[in-house]
C-alpha cells in the first residue's frame, strides 16, 4: 500500500467535489483538493485524515491563520507542510489570511 497524502489549494469559486483528483504513485498516492475558504478547508483535512491521508500540503493561498486552522483541525493525525509566499501573486499580492479571514 502506498503513502497517502494530499495538496489542498484555495481559490474562490472552488467546490471540492469537483476540484479533486487522485493521482496513484508507485509509493505515494497523492489526493488534490481545491477549496474556496478556510471553513470548507477544514472540513475538508477532516475528511482526509479520516480516510487516511497522512501528511497534508497546503498552497501558498494559505496564510499564517489559515495554516493554523488546518494544523488545529486535524490534531496530529496528519503532518502539515505549507508551500509559501509572504504576499501571494494570485490573490492579488496579499496573503490568504487578509483574503479568507473576514475581520
Amino acid at each position: 500500500m502506498s503513502y497517502q497524502a494530499a495538496f489542498m489549494y484555495i481559490a474562490p469559486g472552488n467546490d471540492p467535489e469537483k476540484q479533486k483528483a487522485v493521482i496513484p504513485g508507485p509509493g505515494l498516492d497523492l489526493t488534490v483538493v481545491g477549496v474556496k475558504s478556510y471553513e470548507e478547508a477544514v472540513e475538508e483535512a477532516k475528511k482526509l485524515v479520516e480516510n487516511g491521508i497522512g501528511a497534508i500540503e497546503l498552497c501558498g493561498g494559505f496564510g499564517i491563520e489559515g495554516t493554523a486552522m488546518i494544523k488545529q483541525a486535524v490534531a496530529g493525525k496528519a503532518a502539515i507542510g505549507v508551500v509559501r509566499f509572504d504576499i501571494h501573486p494570485g490573490m492579488g499580492n496579499k496573503s490568504g489570511d487578509a483574503f479568507f479571514i473576514k475581520k
